[in-house]
């Protein structure tokens, strides 16, 4: 059985990747004038790990970055985020 350190880092891995391919069809969407992804989905996946490839997606795709609303609930699921992860290794 996997140390717990390794199924966390893992499960972060995996939901960044799926959040910053979420972000990316987003982004391409509201280019192309398509149907958009819910901010509602997106902070829902960084709440639930996905907040490294969020804000790589903000970095890189430049998606969102502008949104100051956005960035204060994204910067507050980052919070309790690694909020949970001291809870967990404590």
């Amino acid at each position: 059985m996997p140390d717990t350190s390794v199924l966390v880092a893992a499960g972060y891995l995996l939901a960044s990747l799926l959040t910053y391919a979420i972000y990316a069809k987003d982004k391409h969407a509201a280019r192309q004038g398509g149907r958009r992804v819910p901010e509602r989905t997106l902070h829902l996946l960084a709440l639930l790990g996905g907040w490294p490839g969020a804000l790589i997606a903000l970095q890189r795709l430049r998606h969102k970055t502008r949104k100051t609303g956005f960035l204060l609930v994204l910067v507050l699921t980052v919070v309790l985020n690694l909020a949970g992860l001291l809870l967990l290794y404590r």
